[in-house]
């Protein structure tokens, strides 16, 4: 197939209501070219967790399509993020996917950047060569409550409304004082779209995920939102009970459907997702009330699904990485003094 915006609006306009996509949007290299740069290199991404970069010139490296990022902390405690290419010959600086460094430095001939980006040393430049003016490309950057989210884009798109819709639903869970228990990163052999179709049902959960469904809930009074964005009675009075304890729960949906938020009950008499419900971890990360508030569900497109539970968090990235190919990184969270 020889894609195209208008071959694929004509597409995306024969769709019916309900049913997949046609084939070549979920194989199609020239549908993949298409999503790279109207989505991936526009909109904002999840990147990673703050705490997974905990000291100074703790660095993190990120492949979205074509572009090498890489996300480090600065010495006055800022995060920041840059194309990860010397400006000499673009050789590639942080080659690793995660580390510590004193300074940024080009392996091919030296160049050495500070950690706010700054070019400080370069060999035979000759007395006219001005380095303020070849710094790391700076790359968009947000730190919401200790999630960062980047934006390849030279015009990001708006991030702020969001941010304040999202700040108060995350601000009890303290992910500033949280550390990274574990990290899972597999490749799915499926397009990024059909990753997330299978991610946002649940119709395949009671015969492929039992474990799961020791904890998580398959009645359809309390586990979904209606189309409309109603909600039952019984999953009503679950959010009433949250936000009376101080924890925001309700359900929104906003920015055209592009993320959504709602803190939804667990099996009964379950607390967090673990085998027998009882709480995975002793010392909780947060201030969540009740104990069985359940979990904060997340989503933001096109990049991150999340799970904040009151005892721990869990973080995921959708990366893709060829047309039939993605990436999905799974974090767990604890507070910084669990064992």
């Amino acid at each position: 197939m020889t894609a195209n915006p208008t071959s694929i609006h004509q597409r995306l306009d024969r769709r019916l209501s309900g049913f997949s996509l046609e084939q070549p949007f979920y194989v199609s290299p020239e549908v993949y070219a298409l999503d790279l740069q109207h989505i991936f290199y526009r909109e904002w991404l999840y990147a990673v967790p703050a705490c997974q970069l905990a000291r100074t010139g703790s660095y993190v490296t990120l492949r979205v399509g074509a572009y090498e990022v890489v996300i480090v902390r600065g010495r006055d405690g800022e995060v920041r993020a840059f194309h990860n290419s010397c400006r000499h010959r673009g050789s590639l600086i942080c080659k690793a996917r995660q580390g510590q460094v004193a300074k940024l430095v080009c392996p091919y001939h030296q160049w050495t950047y500070e950690l706010d980006g700054k070019l400080i040393w370069a060999n035979d430049m000759g007395p006219d060569f001005d380095a303020s003016k070849y710094g790391l490309k700076p790359v968009n950057l947000r730190n919401l409550d200790g999630l960062i989210y980047i934006c390849l884009s030279d015009t990001p798109p708006d991030f702020q409304t969001f941010a304040q819709l999202a700040r108060p639903y995350l601000e009890v869970h303290d992910l500033k004082d949280a550390k990274v228990a574990f990290t899972s990163t597999i490749i799915e052999k499926g397009n990024w779209k059909l990753v997330w179709e299978n991610n946002r049902e649940c119709y395949h959960c009671s015969s492929n995920h039992p474990a799961l469904c020791r904890s998580f809930p398959l009645d359809p009074e309390v586990a979904g939102v209606q189309a409309d964005g109603g909600v039952s009675k019984k999953l009503q009075v679950h959010f009433d009970r949250c936000e009376a304890a101080g924890t925001p729960a309700q359900f929104v949906l906003a920015g055209d459907g592009q993320y959504r938020l709602a803190r939804m009950p667990l099996q009964e008499k379950a607390l967090s997702y673990t085998m027998d419900g009882k709480a995975a971890v002793s010392r909780h990360l947060g201030r969540v009330a009740p104990p069985d508030a359940g979990t904060l569900l997340m989503f933001h497109y096109p990049s991150t699904w999340n799970h904040f539970l009151p005892d721990h968090s869990l973080t995921f990235r959708v990366m893709p990485i060829s047309p039939t190919e993605t990436e999905v990184t799974t974090t767990w969270l604890v507070h910084k003094d669990a064992v």
